[in-house]
């Protein structure tokens, strides 16, 4: 009965959209803006990396951007579709406007609404003269025939009409504006984040009509189990107390004295971020930076863990943690990352401190750290009890200062895939 309420009330929503001059359009300088030649085609090549596009355009084992790659997320399954040139099941039959209309406002080629897992709430903020050469560079790579599998979406998600409603509430085509008091690095970094980036798409939360609030506060990856933290300098949680140069560390080598990327990070470092230029990585920590934060919460209000549980997780510590994390948590760095002052450790919910003690882990292999050293999985050696014991002992030392985790919590995210 909701799903059908649900439906109506977008069905509703999607006659006033359809009808709606929402589409806009802005013609390219030239066609030599789209034309092979190598400069487009190595900027359009950086541009695609800056995006990302090859994470979801790419089949495990498969070529690179013949799409194929499933996403899931509350509303069902979908799949990257094929980028490369090929004429049937790829983009060799889109023109440089047709490709412009996917990214600006989403739409494809043959008029159908695109689903906002590709992030073009973001990429409408692309500029056109970007999306030319992301389009010139994607002609350039060898035709793929792979034909596009089609999504798997529950009712009424599936709806193009349900979907015009949606865009109705939460999407309105932009560009970009500098503001030009800021600076150029500033705007630069702004114009990386907020759109080629798509930095909210994973670090804001989401409605439950999958909506971002575009805050960059942080949020709960649905369907994955990892939590994306905030980008914004608020309080503990954010970056206001980093340094700048350790957010370019930790962007551009996946390792900083603050802490490691890893889980979903990880990736998004390794395919993406460390092929960015330091400029354009300074850019973006720059931008980040300077977000305020959010009003800040009041505390929260929790029971302080028990002596015999905090000792009972100092054993384990002891045990298994202290060799590579120190007595005193601040671990040896870019090694071991540091638990004292780790915000990977002391966010809530805990979850990815969770995974990583049970499931272990690796920060990116980068230029910048070609060889890293590895988290060792412990699901096999410790229980939820003691995982939740050491984890809460962790969150309480050293000047941190979070909630203890709960046993159900680990139980919880246990049985959750890796992938």
């Amino acid at each position: 009965m909701k799903k059908i309420l649900i439906a109506l009330l977008v069905a509703v929503l999607a006659g006033v959209a359809l009808a709606w001059p929402r589409e806009e359009f802005v013609a390219a300088s030239s066609p030599a803006a789209w034309a092979p030649t190598p400069d487009n085609i190595a900027r359009g090549a950086y541009l695609a990396r800056a995006g990302d596009c090859v994470a979801c355009h790419t089949a495990r084992g498969g070529p690179e951007y013949a799409g194929g790659r499933a996403l899931d997320t509350p509303f069902g399954r979908l799949y990257g579709p094929n980028l490369t040139p090929d004429t049937d099941t790829g983009i060799g039959r889109w023109s440089a406007d047709d490709f412009w209309n996917a990214l600006h406002n989403g739409k494809s080629i043959d008029g159908r609404l695109l689903y906002p897992a590709f992030p073009y709430t973001n990429y409408t903020k692309v500029s056109r003269a970007d999306s030319d050469a992301l389009y010139a560079f994607l002609r350039s790579l060898p035709p793929q025939r792979r034909p596009n599998q089609p999504h798997e979406l529950d009712f009424p998600y599936n709806q193009q009409a349900v979907l015009a409603g949606w865009r109705l509430l939460y999407f309105k085509p932009a560009v970009f504006t500098p503001e030009p008091a800021r600076g150029a690095e500033w705007n630069r970094g702004a114009y990386l984040v907020e759109g080629l980036g798509h930095c909210s798409a994973c670090h804001s939360s989401r409605n439950r009509l999958g909506a971002s609030g575009d805050t960059l506060s942080g949020g709960l990856i649905p369907t994955i189990g990892w939590y994306a933290p905030s980008l914004t300098a608020q309080g503990e949680a954010g970056l206001g107390d980093w340094d700048r140069a350790h957010i370019v560390a930790l962007l551009h080598t996946g390792v900083s004295p603050r802490g490691s990327a890893t889980g979903p990070m990880a990736e998004v470092v390794a395919r993406s971020l460390q092929h960015l230029n330091l400029d354009d990585v300074g850019a973006m920590a720059t931008y980040l930076k300077s977000l305020p934060g959010s009003a800040a919460p009041a505390p929260a209000e929790f029971q302080l863990a028990g002596e015999q549980l905090l000792a009972e997780g100092r054993r384990l510590y002891t045990t298994h943690c202290v060799d590579c994390h120190g007595a005193d948590g601040k671990g040896k760095s870019p090694a071991y990352p540091p638990l004292a002052g780790n915000r990977a450790v002391t966010l809530t919910p805990a979850v990815n401190a969770i995974r990583m003690i049970l499931n272990g882990g690796f920060p990116p292999g980068t230029a910048g750290n070609p060889r890293p050293y590895g988290m060792p999985p412990y699901s096999h050696e410790l229980n939820d009890a003691q995982v939740a014991a050491v984890l809460t002992y962790v969150r309480a030392s050293w000047g941190n200062a979070a909630p203890p985790v709960g046993t159900p919590e680990v139980n919880r995210w246990r049985s959750v895939p890796l992938d």
